[in-house]
């Protein structure tokens, strides 16, 4: 414990050792209130108070001992969420702002040019009557009506009122930001100092509102956080049911001097979100719950505004990424579970799917503007819009999937509906909605006759927005290194994601030495009616194993990929992972003949596996004619790749016998382009070297225990 000293008058000197909670807060100080001694943390540009004898260490590294014992104060595994979580939502609140801006712009451009109407439709109204000329009644009482129209209401007594409401709603007329007349007498602030013209006439600085919804927010440390570096926020409510919380919300709040941004409110999440459909909505709420965020979805629909942003994590892993527990996945998420490799894909497709689901439900729209696998959950951002036309689009974009998880590993998809665009007359283009065909695959799987295991309903669009994450990359150029400690690794998965929907591309928005450019504040609205044709991934190396060969390096399959002229790069959510539009027959064929070119089979593979029904399918070692038919078997195949010409051990062959091989045409289920292993082709030498996969720092990296 440290010594208690006086406190230190100089406020820019070292902290001392105990000061009070109204001190500045600076990190590593200790400060003393209601008799409890305090250790200040500093994560970004907000400070934390946690209790003396709790660890402070934000080191990944401590043991797990030291990490549970911080419970609710501060978890540093999840600052990677917090950094990016605020990059997103300031980057989405430029956006915001913006659109609010233009919108307050054109309603006060609208609102001044109908009162330059009435002042001249008023002014008409003012026509010389000669003295002897009476007009008759009827006109009498046409000029009046067409005057109170412009009239403040009030009783009228006699004829000098009249004219002075005429000169009163004359002035009201003007928007309260036009130019007026000089005054001539300006008054007196009462100190001496009598304000110029200029600083009377200058109009009020109109702020548009950037509203933050924390729902679960333990210690404040995100609203905290959003309060001092999202420049666009104007008031955040830090919500939580624990009083013991919003208590230490409270408390860092006075410590950090926001108490006129930040708002504690002690209460269900989901009960106060519902309490919020008669009242003004939050433009950014963000669920960062223990376990899942299923619960709090439909509430959090109902007090989100138009245009708004949902932040959504869930670390139940085990729920959306698994197939031991399939029954509650479909009970929290709307959909089963994807086995295999891509399962926590499969997790981001399910969440969004239950989003999509619950706002459709009262005509709101989403559009995913980033969605990322990190560690041991899942945490996606989603625009949400009320649009009852884009809802008439989710059958289109649902999905299920049919997947050979016990065999080849391969799968399918089958979408709910069919959303086809339409011209119509008048020039603009709409949707046609119908039934989708019979089901897309077969109960067996078309490449090893395994039977396939169904997963969904599931999100089959676009996950990222291009234009979103572009431009919070270009935020992340300007930000500190300091105050994002975690800046490299934020890097390196956003473009890992970027270019999971652009395969590489390059775009307009870098620079040749692929910086991100300074953009518009303005997200490009994506595509309503897209969907994602290939969604999931496949790793080289599980699929060699269906063969039981050698596994090719992951440049030398992206380079056939590519040779092949097909799309091909990485998925953010495993390293050695390969994200193409290839379909699975031309995945097939190239793994094969890999193995005939590069890794033949050292030995026969068991009758009736996967990957000797495959092998039989495909005619790379094939020598067939009218009396033989049949499909030689992976023993045959063994025998023939080791005469094989192509393969590097077999080099003395003569050139009879490479001439009669290449008469055969090497192909598998109708599919037989040349094959090439263009290792330097599938290196992305341009693409950098960023951090884009995280490692565990330390033994049983995962979530904390739950909070007690």
């Amino acid at each position: 414990m440290a010594t208690v000293t006086p406190p230190v008058s100089d406020i820019s000197a070292k902290p001392s050792s105990l000061d009070s909670i109204d001190a500045i807060p600076q990190e590593g100080q200790t400060i003393n209130h209601d008799g409890k001694a305090y250790t200040t943390i500093r994560e970004g540009q907000a400070y934390i108070l946690v209790p003396h004898g709790i660890p402070t260490s934000t080191d990944p590294k401590s043991s797990k001992e030291e990490v549970e014992r911080q419970q609710v104060f501060y978890n540093p595994i999840q600052q990677f969420n917090r950094d990016l979580s605020v990059l997103a939502i300031k980057t989405y609140g430029n956006d915001l702002v913006q659109r609010k801006t233009e919108k307050h712009e054109r309603y006060r451009a609208k609102a001044q040019r109908l009162a330059e109407r009435k002042k001249a439709k008023t002014v008409e109204t003012k026509v010389e009557v000669p003295p002897e000329a009476h007009p008759q009644p009827d006109d009498l009482s046409l000029k009046k009506r067409k005057l109170s129209d412009h009239m403040i209401p009030g009783p009228v007594t006699s004829g000098q009122d009249t004219d002075a409401g005429k000169k009163r709603c004359l002035a009201d007329v003007h928007d309260s930001n036009a130019e007026t007349e000089p005054l001539r007498n300006p008054p007196s602030t009462g100190n001496g100092h009598t304000p110029r013209v200029e600083e009377l006439q200058k109009p009020a600085e109109w702020k548009p509102a950037f509203t933050i919804l924390d729902a679960l927010s333990a210690t404040g440390l995100r609203a905290l956080r959003y309060a001092q570096e999202i420049p666009a926020s104007t008031s955040i409510t830090a919500n939580d049911m624990s009083s013991k919380a919003t208590d230490s919300i409270r408390l860092n709040v006075k410590h950090n001097k926001l108490e006129s941004k930040i708002q504690a409110n002690t209460g269900n999440a989901i009960a106060y979100m519902y309490s919020r459909i008669e009242k003004q909505g939050y433009d950014v709420i963000d669920l960062d719950p223990y376990g899942t965020a299923a619960p709090f979805i439909d509430a959090a629909i109902q007090a989100i505004n138009d245009e708004g942003m949902l932040c959504v994590t869930c670390t139940d892993s085990a729920i959306f990424a698994s197939h031991g527990y399939l029954e509650k996945t479909y009970s929290q998420y709307g959909g089963l579970p994807l086995k295999g490799e891509p399962c926590h894909e499969g997790g981001l497709r399910l969440l969004l799917h239950a989003i999509a689901s619950s706002a459709g439900r009262y005509g709101m729209a989403i559009e995913p503007l980033l969605s990322l696998s990190i560690d041991y959950y899942i945490r996606v951002f989603v625009r949400v819009r009320k649009s009852p036309n884009e809802v008439k689009l989710l059958a289109g974009k649902t999905m299920i999937v049919y997947h050979c998880d016990s065999g080849c590993g391969s799968w399918s998809t089958q979408f709910l509906a069919r959303n086809k665009a339409k011209q119509n007359r008048d020039g603009t283009s709409s949707y046609k909605h119908s039934f989708a065909a019979a089901p897309s695959a077969d109960q067996h799987c078309e490449h090893c006759g395994f039977k396939t295991h169904l997963s969904g309903p599931m999100y089959g669009g676009p996950i990222h927005n291009v234009g979103f994450i572009q431009r919070v990359l270009a935020q992340l150029n300007e930000a500190e290194r300091s105050v994002y400690p975690t800046y490299n690794r934020i890097e390196g998965m956003l473009r890992t994601a970027l270019e999971e929907i652009t395969y590489g591309a390059k775009s307009a928005e870098t620079t040749e030495d692929g910086v991100t450019k300074q953009l518009g504040p303005i997200i490009p609205k994506s595509d309503p009616a897209a969907i994602d044709d290939w969604p999931f991934f496949f790793i080289p190396s599980a699929i060699s194993r269906v063969l039981h060969c050698q596994a090719p390096s992951l440049a030398a399959m992206r380079g056939a990929l590519r040779h092949a002229g097909f799309r091909v790069t990485m998925s953010h959510c495993k390293p050695g992972s390969i994200r193409t539009d290839a379909p699975w027959t031309a995945i097939w064929h190239i793994l094969l003949e890999w193995v005939r070119q590069r890794a033949p089979l050292k030995n026969a593979l068991k009758k009736g596996t996967a990957g000797d029904v495959i092998l039989a399918k495909g005619s790379s070692f094939a020598v067939q004619d009218n009396a033989n038919p049949n499909p030689v078997s992976s023993t045959d195949i063994v025998n023939i790749a080791k005469e094989d010409p192509s393969n590097p051990d077999n080099a003395d062959l003569s050139a009879a016998e490479t001439n009669q091989t290449k008469k055969t045409l090497p192909s598998y289920l109708g599919t037989n382009f040349p094959v090439e292993f263009d290792e330097n082709l599938g290196r992305d030498h341009d693409r950098g070297k960023y951090v884009r996969y995280q490692l565990a720092p330390r033994e049983n990296w995962g979530p904390m225990s739950r909070a007690k």
